[in-house]
């Protein structure tokens, strides 16, 4: 097999080992045991507790608390992303070094951009993540402050609620989608040494965010299994 076809099968296996995850850990039969899913009735649950309070300070400072990780998140996205440009602007001198490294063979211009451009792709895709997240919990923000008063709640006032939780729920979805793209983004990085090597790190980063969603502690601390 011709190295340039070893890079194509690599690529091809990385985006699908990543869709596939995806597609599988975010389905309705999955999603019910991984701590995103189990975290969603806690959300749900916080928003129905919600209505019942008479000061909800303590939901509005959960809210910026979130919003600000969130925040961090994507700057740090909009910045690997000025990064990655730069360095297309200086490709004699990062291939120049990159195959000076042990294990790393020779490495053309083209080669060294159609790299970067991978992780650009990568850092793009998790900003817009990051970004229509913290919108999202900016319209929760205002879902929350429409409630009226805890001593007249009825049935508009919990559907509003409900509504408020879905919204919360969807932004935690889009968070954790980006979360994973700064892991796989890692695995991307591996293309730089060797195509086999980035296929392994792939796998190996699918292997490593299946235990945080189904098999860590934390999950098993959620769930109440502790």
């Amino acid at each position: 097999m011709s190295e340039h076809v070893t890079d194509v099968v690599s690529v091809l296996w990385f985006f699908g080992v990543w869709i596939g995850y995806t597609l599988i850990a975010d389905s309705d039969r999955m999603q019910s045991k991984s701590i995103l899913g189990l975290m969603n009735n806690h959300r749900s649950r916080w928003m129905v507790e919600l209505l019942h309070r008479d000061l909800r300070m303590v939901d509005a400072m959960i809210l910026n608390h979130l919003q600000a990780g969130i925040a961090l998140f994507a700057s740090t996205s909009i910045l690997a992303v000025g990064g990655l440009l730069a360095s297309l602007g200086a490709t004699e001198k990062a291939v120049a070094a990159l195959s000076a490294l042990p294990l790393v063979g020779e490495m053309s211009p083209l080669e060294w951009e159609m790299r970067v451009l991978l992780l650009l792709l990568i850092a793009v895709y998790a900003f817009f993540k990051f970004v229509w997240s913290y919108r999202l919990y900016s319209i929760c923000a205002v879902l929350i402050g429409a409630v009226p008063s805890s001593s007249i709640i009825d049935e508009k006032a919990e559907d509003q609620g409900k509504r408020a939780a879905e919204i919360l729920n969807l932004a935690a979805r889009h968070f954790i989608r980006g979360v994973r793209a700064f892991y796989f983004a890692l695995a991307a990085l591996a293309w730089f040494i060797h195509p086999i090597i980035f296929m392994a790190a792939t796998v190996w980063v699918a292997v490593v965010i299946y235990r945080r969603d189904f098999r860590s502690r934390s999950q098993r601390i959620v769930r109440g299994d502790t």
